[in-house]
């Protein structure tokens, strides 16, 4: 498996970033593994995902009547996410159909096709993270080879790495974007006995034989598959060069995590994906202390399904959301989608697509969502990792009660700018930093008029802000398409600073000649 540290992950997905023009950028957080947390690598803060699954991408598609559900059609894509952004949501699920995405199976059905079903996805991810909201892409519904991606089996199959080797291309360089690997690793139940029984040797590396028949089929065990483990999969989305955190959800249809942190693959960016529903085993405040809580001081945890459907008082969702806030866990409600019919009996959120809440589940996020949105803002903990300590300097001294306490010196973070060229419209960058970086470098570009131009400025603009990871000790990165009529006068580098390593700001002067140079270091 891939051994990847925390920065490698991060550069192969910004690097492209630094391509785009001046005026691009996304609203939505961008985040990283940092310890058991989750951070937002534009802010250094704290990340937790609160919002909903959005359904319809993994079963339109392959019932022939659209590529996703209500809301994803012509013209209503912005509506749609704008009504789910007025909840206070900031992250979003979509699950998906193996088979629609890789044209395989007959499906997409009727007159849909392959190129348009990626497209449709795409977009919809492309129009939550303008409004600032982040993407989960779940692989949902799969099929073995030869088998129709129709409902959900036991654990993925042949054709899921190709799946994933194509979604994390397609996605590599979207850093809003969370890839979740397979929704509900699971067991079949047979006539009074296991007809097959997952253990955590298969979840990882897969090789066993499952049913193919989907899990709401009435009969099981009439045709078997080989199996893919989550081990895979992970290599699958890596060997793309995509950095995204990988959510990988745990067995007994991702309600138990209790063999997840001695088998996960070994990758640095993973979350740890958690489903929990009032039927299953693990729905009780005791086990979510017992199990869970104890597994999200190790890595980050995100309840990646969560909600009630008996249509009576939310106690299931409230005591759960009450109880992930006070761990920093976040959590997504099944589901966001209108059911005129089943309505809360089948998990709807809303009673309409402009986003109007559906009691008692709908109205119990809408309105916890809202009361966090008011509350202030506490300061982030330190990310923990128990295993793996960050790396710094400590002293032992007493307080004023006569106790030692643990000093950590932060070191200095060694940020520089050795070089900056203006030439040809591109502006050339050389960064240092200490290989501890835990976040984004923050880069600002002040712009003046430049006089050797053959056209005037066509904006007002002045300051370009970006963000950047830093792989090396001496990254080289490129800056395009600089407005037309300016040229940057000042390269400003801020690091926010971390646990292990103290703020720090630089500047760097460019020449004013339009290829001017500056080769020696500088900082202040």
């Amino acid at each position: 498996m891939l051994r990847l540290r925390f920065k490698d992950l991060l550069f192969a997905a910004f690097a492209a970033l630094f391509l785009l023009s001046a005026g691009t950028s996304t609203a939505a957080p961008v985040p990283v593994v940092h310890g058991n947390q989750l951070v937002d690598s534009t802010t250094g803060r704290q990340f937790l995902p609160r919002g909903v699954n959005f359904p319809g991408f993994e079963y339109a598609c392959q019932q022939g009547w659209g590529y996703g559900n209500s809301g994803t059609g012509p013209g209503q894509v912005e509506q749609t996410v704008s009504a789910i952004a007025d909840w206070h949501i900031n992250t979003v699920r979509l699950p998906l159909n193996q088979d629609c995405w890789l044209g395989d199976d007959g499906l997409p059905a009727g007159e849909l096709t392959t190129g348009d079903y990626r497209d449709a996805v795409e977009n919809f991810v492309s129009a939550l993270n303008a409004v600032g909201i982040v993407a989960v892409l779940d692989l949902h519904w799969t099929g073995p080879n030869g088998v129709e991606a129709d409902g959900l089996r036991p654990l993925p199959d042949d054709r899921s790495p190709a799946f994933w080797g194509s979604v994390a291309s397609r996605f590599r360089l979207s850093p809003s974007v969370i890839f979740d690997l397979f929704n509900e690793p699971h067991s079949r139940w047979g006539t009074g006995s296991w007809l097959f029984e997952l253990g955590w040797d298969c979840w990882a590396d897969g090789g066993c034989d499952a049913p193919a028949e989907a899990d709401t089929d009435p009969e099981s065990g009439l045709d078997w598959y080989q199996t893919t483990g989550m081990r895979s999969l992970a290599q699958a989305v890596r060997s793309t060069g995509a950095a995204q955190p990988i959510l990988v959800s745990g067995i007994d249809y991702a309600n138990d995590l209790r063999g997840w942190l001695a088998n996960r693959p070994v990758d640095s960016q993973l979350i740890a994906g958690f489903h929990n529903y009032p039927i299953q085993r693990c729905h009780e405040q005791s086990c979510w202390n017992s199990e869970i809580g104890v597994l999200a001081s190790h890595v980050p945890v995100l309840a990646a399904e969560f909600g009630q459907n008996d249509c009576e008082s939310p106690d299931h969702m409230n005591n759960f959301m009450k109880w992930a806030d006070s761990r920093g866990i976040g959590y997504l409600a099944w589901a966001w989608w209108v059911l005129p019919v089943l309505g809360c009996d089948n998990y709807a959120l809303i009673s309409d697509l402009d986003g109007t809440p559906l009691a008692p589940a709908g109205t119990a996020l809408h309105d916890h969502l809202a009361e966090l949105e008011r509350e202030p803002t506490a300061p982030d903990p330190v990310p923990v990792r128990p295993e793996d300590p960050p790396r710094t300097e400590e002293s032992v001294r007493p307080d004023v009660d006569g106790k030692e306490v643990v000093v950590v010196k932060r070191r200095h973070s060694r940020l520089k700018i050795r070089q900056a060229v203006w030439r040809n419209g591109k502006l050339r960058l050389r960064i240092q930093i200490s290989p501890l970086a835990s976040f984004a470098v923050r880069l600002r570009l002040r712009l003046i008029v430049d006089p050797a131009a053959a056209v005037p400025p066509t904006t007002d603009r002045r300051l370009i802000r970006r963000n950047l990871t830093v792989s090396s000790s001496r990254e080289k990165l490129v800056i395009a398409n600089i407005p037309a009529g300016l040229k940057p006068t000042l390269v400003i580098a801020s690091y926010p600073g971390d646990q292990r390593l103290r703020p720090k700001t630089v500047r760097k002067r460019l020449s004013s000649s339009v290829s001017g140079v500056t080769r020696r270091s500088g900082s202040t």
